[in-house]
């Protein structure tokens, strides 16, 4: 079998990375374990080190999700990756038929479908107007209609990576490394999985992180016309 990097950003993750990391240890196929602070004011670090993290990579400032993947991937080995978020918890350890699929060549790319979220809301729900956004994007870019096209945790084989080069720095990292990989001519499949996020609310906060995802998402897409 391959081997295989998890590579997990996380920011402001010191009450989850922890368990996140202990779930992906779990699943044998993975051989290295980086995570990567993207500048949390908090001790993300500190415990990812020692939930026992193989590398744990603090960057100075925050770089949004797009930087702090593409710093993973350059201290990151293997030639198969496998992004997960840093709040997933427990459920990180569900990720093995996202590598399967990579490492046994049925794909190139794969892509977590997950469960359909509870009415409140949350993380892995998409959040209603941004995924149709992203969805519509896609297809009329592409031609393929994604399901999951927000979804972040994802294996793919690391010459996907090398071939886009650059990921988008925001909440766009997502739709953007799916548009350029189909154009690419890489093979993506979508594969259900239970994994669970901890949930965005609808306070204000919620509705700030839902709109910042508008924005970036759309600006991936506009970059891409």
């Amino acid at each position: 079998m391959s081997n295989v990097s998890a590579i997990i950003p996380a920011f402001n993750e010191a009450d989850t990375i922890a368990a996140t990391v202990a779930a992906v240890r779990r699943i044998s196929a993975v051989t290295e374990i980086v995570v990567v602070d993207d500048g949390s004011p908090d001790n993300t670090a500190e415990e990812a080190r020692k939930a026992g993290a193989d590398k744990v990579i603090r960057l100075q400032r925050n770089l949004g999700k797009g930087g702090a993947l593409m710093a993973g991937v350059a201290a990151a080995r293997a030639g198969v990756l496998v992004f997960l978020d840093g709040d997933l918890g427990d459920s990180a350890s569900h990720s093995l038929p996202l590598i399967q699929a990579v490492v046994s060549d049925e794909t190139d790319m794969s892509i977590a479908l997950l469960p359909a979220p509870a009415k409140a809301g949350g993380k892995s729900g998409g959040f209603g107007l941004v995924l149709r956004l992203a969805r519509w994007g896609i297809r009329r870019l592409t031609g393929r209609t994604m399901k999951a096209p927000l979804s972040g945790q994802r294996a793919m084989k690391r010459e996907v990576i090398e071939r886009v080069k650059k990921l988008d720095r925001g909440f766009g990292i997502e739709v953007g490394l799916t548009v350029d990989a189909l154009r690419a001519g890489w093979r993506i499949e979508e594969i259900a999985v239970p994994l669970t996020h901890r949930a965005t609310g609808r306070d204000v906060s919620g509705f700030l992180h839902r709109g910042r995802q508008f924005l970036d998402v759309l600006l991936a897409l506009a970059r891409r016309i």
